[in-house]
């Protein structure tokens, strides 16, 4: 069983100056990602009982994912309105104060069973506390006995100083087993400094597989034993809103299709092995930008954009 932790909120996505509520959150993206790829998957986080909330709920339970710590109040669902920017980017503006989001204390923190293999968390759920402190807690108490994931998922808005975040990102690269980056976020907390550096930075302080994605051209990943880079498959960008999150998604959902969901596991990856996986997570990400909104894909749709059943998935 994979653990996502963290947020879940509604985007409204700027559409030619009307909202448009779409569910969302960095880890809620993942966390339905991966159901709807067919992984055995949970979230972690508390829930609003408004409307939104609701939303979210029924979500989860549409693409299968597994709400035993799904926790509810009655604080508002966060927010995050969505801008489009040059260069098919985004501008994010976040409504977290006193909502659903930030009512994530170390109390509601869990005791997992054997069935939890790897726990992930990321974006804002680590940048703003809380809920930070009480997920970093939970990372860090996690890291001897499952898979610890982060994606930053860098929100400069929000994160706050830029020296300041990244050294609590060379915290757990000390406990973390796999550290995702974008190009952007890598630049972000890294100025200056290439892809290639960076990923070398993270293993250098105990992370056992480094991933950067690079967006059209593909991702570049390390770990001890070795160091691959894939291309991306071509699509049709419509949006990219989620398409981090989906390829997160699709290279967890890749390890535990072939029983790599440990430390020990990823760091000893063939090259082989490794290209399989970040093409089948690039595949994940790219069918996500070819759609509207951070919607999913399913693992038959992964496999006709790959033109084949992949043996790894």
């Amino acid at each position: 069983m994979i653990v996502v932790a963290g947020e879940a909120l509604i985007d409204l996505i700027d559409d030619g100056g009307a909202f448009r509520p779409h569910p969302g959150g960095g880890p809620f993206n993942m966390a339905v990602a991966l159901g709807c790829l067919g992984a055995p998957v949970c979230f972690l986080g508390r829930l609003s009982d408004d409307r939104f909330g609701q939303l979210l709920a029924t979500r989860f339970a549409e693409s299968g994912v597994d709400a035993r710590y799904v926790l509810r109040g009655p604080a508002p669902t966060p927010l995050a309105v969505v801008h489009d920017v040059p260069a098919g980017d985004h501008e994010f503006s976040f409504y977290l104060a006193e909502t659903a989001y930030a009512e994530l204390g170390v109390a509601d923190l869990p005791q997992f069973g054997p069935e939890v293999s790897t726990l992930s968390a990321g974006t804002l759920a680590l940048a703003t506390d809380p809920p930070g402190g009480a997920i970093e807690a939970l990372l860090e108490r996690e890291s001897e006995f499952r898979l610890i994931v982060i994606d930053p998922n860098v929100r400069p808005a929000v994160f706050g100083d830029r020296a300041a975040y990244r050294r609590r990102l060379e915290h757990w690269a000390s406990f973390a087993h796999v550290i995702k980056l974008s190009d952007a976020d890598a630049a972000w907390l890294y100025p200056g400094e290439c892809p290639e550096a960076v990923v070398d930075a993270l293993l250098e302080r105990g992370v056992r597989l480094a991933v950067v994605t690079l967006g059209a051209d593909g991702a570049l990943a390390k770990t001890p034993a070795c160091c691959v880079e894939v291309a991306a498959p071509g699509v049709d960008v419509v949006d990219t809103v989620g398409a981090g999150d989906a390829f997160g998604a699709g290279l967890l959902r890749w390890l535990w299709a072939n029983d790599r969901l440990d430390a020990e596991a990823v760091g000893n990856l063939s090259g082989q092995a490794l290209s399989e996986a970040l093409g089948f997570a690039a595949a994940v990400g790219a069918l996500q930008c070819s759609r509207a909104g951070a919607t999913p894909s399913t693992l038959a749709e992964v496999e006709a954009l790959l033109g084949r059943p992949s043996p790894f998935a």
